[in-house]
């Protein structure tokens, strides 16, 4: 009886260990990145192209497996019309005409790949590059925070006038279905469209809560991997990888859910803009938008958000290395259960945030597992954040800091096949006392 209840004790433990290690960041008994995810898009053949994309798709219309697509130029799925994906379909989105596809107001897709046969979406070239086609549109009819409609026109270089309509977005219905997107792949997507301006991996435009966003990975995007305009949706289980910009950039009155998610940035092809893996704001410009309707707010929980330097203190030193996240100005952040590791700072609020009651309620960080950082929380161009320190800090909100290396930190980030994103078992320390940045003295 003796030897049964120590068996019973050892089995606890290690049963309960092994689901403390899954309380911060992604999230699972298993690795939900197995088998559906690709770290190395580049080293894979999709074959050559039976069957062309392109113009306007009024009519319902299905893609199979057997058939590899080309999308050519700018493709709109119109007129309330319904795009059906396979599992295992794969479209090649050709180069020299900066190929994209857009899901315009009332149509609808539905992309439904499986674990093992996902859908994907990647560019036509030999040797792939970020930015070598346009990306993924999909426009929705639920508010955003702007007078009137938006529009995604300015993505279009060469839009025909009658065609305006079907860039518009926005409307009233909250609930709006714009269909489903999962076990899906977006590669080197991110077209620069002028100077500065990118298209972006998935923009998600005015999109209604009862669209499915989950298991969707976006690699080597030359914009930002996921944009997303006003709306009210949940992402789950989605991965940026190595984008050149922004991994999740949530703007216009957005009110968005962000859960079991990951973003892997390099400091060596970031872009010189100074991209975050997340960033929170509820307009660009004041006169954009309306104060009457809702601002963003974005519930963030269980993500991991690495920067994967090779020498994290050098990398700073030369510029290398941002902030993870910043809030703006009028955006609300709940962020909980997440890993923020490597980064320069952590975290970042707009200048133009004061830190009082009101706003630090706003913008709330708890049961964080900051690690490796050069600093925690910020405002911007403000070197002293002793008061955001002393509140974050608090016992009552269950921050955690830590300074281990990657491959301590987590299961097994160095398989470029099957990595494991995951903290490792008993690796979180319960110890919220500030940890000293990586500056040298």
């Amino acid at each position: 009886m003796k030897n049964f209840a120590q068996i019973v004790f050892i089995f606890l433990f290690a049963f309960s260990n092994t689901f403390a290690q899954q309380e911060k960041g992604i999230i699972g008994v298993n690795n939900w990145l197995n088998n559906w995810t690709e770290f190395k898009p580049n080293t894979q053949d999709y074959g050559e192209p039976t069957q062309i994309l392109t113009g306007k798709i009024a009519l319902d219309k299905k893609l199979i497996k057997r058939h590899v697509y080309l999308l050519v130029g700018d493709v709109f799925v119109t007129n309330n019309a319904v795009l059906t994906i396979e599992p295992g379909t794969v479209i090649l989105a050709d180069y020299k005409s900066k190929a994209s596809l857009t899901i315009t107001k009332g149509s609808g897709i539905i992309a439904a790949g499986t674990e093992t046969d996902p859908i994907v979406f990647t560019s036509n070239k030999t040797v792939k590059r970020a930015g070598d086609w346009g990306g993924i549109i999909i426009l929705g009819d639920a508010a955003t925070n702007k007078f009137g409609n938006g529009s995604v026109a300015s993505f279009y270089s060469q839009l025909n006038p009658a065609d305006y309509i079907y860039t518009n977005y926005g409307g009233e219905d909250v609930n709006s279905n714009s269909g489903l997107l999962q076990y899906v792949r977006i590669e080197y997507a991110g077209n620069r469209i002028k100077n500065s301006e990118y298209f972006n991996g998935l923009l998600l435009a005015g999109v209604g809560k009862e669209t499915v966003l989950e298991h969707i990975m976006v690699s080597y995007s030359a914009g930002n991997s996921f944009e997303i305009w006003g709306g009210n949706l949940r992402l789950n289980q989605v991965v940026s990888y190595k984008s050149n910009n922004n991994d999740f950039k949530i703007n216009y009155g957005a009110q968005c859910e962000l859960a079991n998610s990951l973003a892997i940035r390099s400091p060596y092809i970031s872009s010189s803009a100074g991209p975050k893996c997340l960033m929170v704001s509820s307009y660009n410009k004041k006169e954009e938008i309306d104060f009457t309707k809702k601002l963003t707010a974005v519930s963030a929980k269980n993500l991991t958000l690495l920067n994967s330097s090779e020498s994290l203190k050098e990398d700073i030193k030369m510029g290398l290395v941002n902030e993870a996240v910043f809030v703006g100005e009028s955006a609300s952040l709940d962020m909980n259960k997440s890993v923020i590791s490597g980064f320069n700072p952590a975290v970042i609020f707009d200048s133009k945030i004061v830190i009082n009651q009101h706003n630090l309620e706003r913008i709330k960080f708890t049961d964080m597992y900051f690690n490796n950082c050069n600093g925690n929380i910020f405002v911007e161009n403000n070197s002293n954040n002793e008061d955001l320190e002393n509140w974050y800090g608090n016992h009552a909100f269950f921050n955690v800091y830590s300074k281990g290396p990657d491959a301590e930190t987590f299961i097994d980030v160095a398989s470029s096949k099957r990595p494991d994103y995951r903290l490792r078992i008993n690796k979180i320390i319960a110890s919220n006392e500030v940890d000293s940045d990586l500056r040298d003295n």
